[in-house]
């Protein structure tokens, strides 16, 4: 993929308001999740990979637990997925997911966010077969090169996407359906180990670097995304440049 994976998502817990947004987000993909595939994490494995990701944010416990008492209780609004593609400021890649019980709101409020902020919305798949929806693991290089990592994911049978290794961090990429076999593999072969990133994404397989007004532009259009109750998360490959 040619560079270390680095988290571009912004941050949504800088304030009481953006916390609160980072919460509803969460409990609501959990109660989805604990709706469609179980309430118990140890048979619903995506279950429990988000409950892991929620503790990882800082998401209370009783956020997540509401979450899955409310899918117990088998009474609850019924929520869609729903994902939009287009082109944000200075022609980047966007993937805005989104979760609704309103899909006329939903596209209407997200198509607002492009079109005031110079950016393109576009048809389903306009984008996304630029992105790989990747397993990633991000963690310290603690004496371990990536050749060891590598036969230790082979021996666990797991189908390894890349490897990379920069400024002493080690980033694993495998296809979104190996998450579970590679975090396994990894943590039995290091128990203490310590990830940076553990999460399953969309990585943009190039990546278009913005510079002067498109920054600034570019950020307004991540913040009105995020004011967006029904996203979920965004993707993008844009890469801002060196001032």
């Amino acid at each position: 993929m040619g560079r270390a994976y680095q988290n571009r998502k912004e941050s949504m817990a800088k304030t009481a308001g953006q916390k609160t947004r980072l919460y509803s987000r969460y409990g609501k993909e959990i109660y989805v999740c604990a709706k469609n595939g179980g309430t118990d994490p140890d048979g619903n494995l995506a279950l429990r990979r988000l409950i892991d990701k929620a503790k990882k944010d800082q998401v209370p416990a009783h956020v997540i637990e509401r979450g899955i008492e409310k899918a117990m209780g088998g009474v609850g609004e019924d929520y869609e997925t729903a994902r939009y593609e287009g082109f944000g400021p200075g022609g980047c890649m966007v993937i805005v997911d989104c979760l609704t019980d309103n899909m006329k709101r939903t596209f209407t409020e997200v198509r607002q966010a492009f079109v005031k902020n110079d950016a393109k919305i576009g048809s389903p798949g306009t984008v996304g077969h630029m992105f790989d929806h990747q397993a990633v693991f991000v963690f310290k290089n603690e004496g371990e090169d990536e050749e060891a990592v590598l036969e230790t994911l082979m021996m666990a049978d797991v189908d390894v996407s890349d490897i990379e290794v920069d400024n002493g961090m080690i980033t694993v990429y495998a296809p979104h359906t190996e998450f579970f076999k590679a975090k396994t593999a990894l943590t039995d072969n290091t128990p203490n180990l310590h990830f940076e990133v553990e999460e399953i994404t969309f990585v943009p397989q190039n990546h278009t670097e913005i510079s002067g007004e498109d920054v600034a532009q570019f950020e307004k259009f991540l913040a009105a995304l995020e004011d967006c109750d029904d996203v979920q998360n965004v993707y993008h490959n844009a890469e801002i440049a060196d001032s």
